[in-house]
């Protein structure tokens, strides 16, 4: 699949507040050289709105200036929740209309202002994922240079469960991950819980909740050199949050985890089964899976469940999506989301979807339109991939002098566990070293970080042969094209 590159107009006036947002939405704090943005919607489980967004860009653009802002903090009051996503049930509420759906639109560009911003902040951002981080939480975390899990942490992208798509960059994050994770999660909504949102690669670091405000106050206690570089900022934080880093609980850990532990013979499963660029290929898959007996089947058989749920426009649209995403970069990537969102705002999936999941009490089943797979043509597919002719296209905030310009790869990833793609250089390296190497090499470039030891053990039991004491990478047998 190819992608036709996109440019971007550069917005001419950061967001203000207008006449009517909400008082104390978001906080905002200062403890020395550290700045924090406490996200204030406790009761609605701090989901963002336009008002929250309004607040926010301004004043990371204005702590961007500031000499004396050394690190910005993100986090969400109460504690049930980081954010659980966009406020959409309040877009759906009056999307039945064309101003209805410009005002929809309107907010996706705003959200995707901050979340671009975000991807390219010239100053150290940490995102405390303390608690529900879905939809648009996600949006508010997974670019940032660290991303702190807790016991708490409940992931997901749960989109296709209201006919939408994994916006807020998910073409770019999801895309990105080892494997067809991303692909899974997308497509089902599934969730990871507290460590295994490290292992998967969304968190960076995983802390216990105690320990939270302690960090807070040592990380205020920094102090940077003047001419210190972005690169050398962040790996000071990094350093720090090491401090507070104890033994990681289990990923089998989580009783509440319908998918358990993402590793071992699932993983390889999850692998064999979403690897293919049509739905259908991969129902296909999990019913063969499904035929056979123990955890797999029964998972295979629960996923096909799943997935019978989900809005068939928005399967569809969501996995072309991810394809093409891996060829788009961070800014083109917020463009093509907003071209996305503008569409679904016009399909009536994403108003059924939010009614019947978030506003009808209690919650009843959607009627998707078209209500099949088959129903839901190629044609159909590809219009989600084209702004529509009565709205403008989406324009960005120039990053800063010092920010990071566009990029087809997170800059900086070294901070999470390693990626398979790391273990498979280390592997093809030194492998005829053996295992033992192999797994002490990795452990080293990443300075022996908790979870490094058992990601490694994972990783080479699924990827690589052990043919008398050499390792040897498993060469794909077909390619995702």
């Amino acid at each position: 699949m190819s992608s036709t590159s996109r440019q971007y107009k550069t917005a001419t006036e950061i967001p203000k507040e207008q006449p009517g947002d909400e008082p104390d939405d978001v906080l905002f704090g200062s403890l020395y050289g550290v700045r924090t943005v406490e996200l204030n919607r406790p009761k609605k489980l701090n989901s963002l709105n336009g008002s929250m967004a309004r607040k926010i860009l301004p004043r990371l653009r204005e702590w961007e200036k500031s000499q004396m802002a050394n690190m910005i903090m993100i986090t969400g009051a109460g504690p049930k929740a980081f954010c659980a996503g966009g406020d959409v049930a309040e877009l759906a509420r009056n999307n039945s209309t064309k101003e209805g759906q410009q005002k929809s639109t309107d907010y996706f560009a705003l959200e995707y202002q901050l979340d671009h911003l975000i991807s390219t902040y010239s100053k150290p951002y940490i995102a405390i994922m303390d608690g529900i981080t879905m939809g648009g939480g996600v949006g508010l975390s997974v670019h940032a240079p660290f991303r702190i899990a807790t016991e708490k942490t409940v992931f997901a992208m749960p989109e296709t469960t209201i006919g939408f798509f994994p916006d807020v960059g998910g073409s770019f994050f999801l895309p990105r991950m080892d494997g067809e994770v991303g692909t899974y999660l997308a497509l089902t909504s599934e969730q990871l819980h507290g460590v295994q949102a490290l292992y998967a690669g969304i968190a960076t670091h995983y802390l216990d909740s105690s320990v939270l405000q302690p960090l807070t106050t040592r990380l205020s206690e920094l102090h940077f050199k003047d001419h210190a570089s972005l690169q050398e900022r962040l790996t000071l934080i990094d350093n720090t949050l090491a401090e507070f880093t104890t033994e990681l609980p289990s990923p089998d850990s989580y009783p509440k985890a319908k998918n358990g532990n993402i590793r071992g013979e699932l993983r390889e499963a999850i692998d064999r089964c979403f690897s293919f660029n049509n739905i259908d290929e991969i129902l296909a898959a999990l019913r063969k899976e499904s035929e056979a007996t123990g955890r797999v089947a029964d998972w295979a058989q629960a996923t096909l469940d799943t997935i019978a749920m989900r809005s068939p426009t928005s399967l569809k649209v969501t996995l072309k999506q991810l394809r093409l995403g891996k060829q788009w970069s961070i800014t083109e990537t917020f463009i093509r989301e907003h071209e996305m969102a503008a569409r679904f705002m016009q399909h009536p999936d994403f108003t059924e979807g939010v009614s019947a999941k978030l506003i009808n009490k209690p919650a009843t089943k959607p009627k998707w339109q078209p209500a099949t797979l088959k129903e839901v043509s190629n044609n159909d597919v590809e219009t989600f991939f084209t702004l529509p002719d009565d709205i403008d296209g989406l324009e960005l905030l120039e990053p800063s002098p010092g920010a990071l310009r566009d990029y087809s790869d997170y800059p900086h990833a070294k901070f999470g566990l390693p990626r398979e793609r790391d273990i498979e250089a280390v592997v093809r390296n030194i492998g005829r070293q053996g295992p033992e190497a192999v797994a002490d090499e990795v452990s080293k470039q990443w300075n022996n970080k908790p979870g490094v030891s058992e990601k490694v053990t994972d990783v080479l039991a699924r990827k690589a042969n052990n043919r008398g004491g050499v390792l040897y990478w498993k060469e794909k047998q077909r390619a995702n094209l």
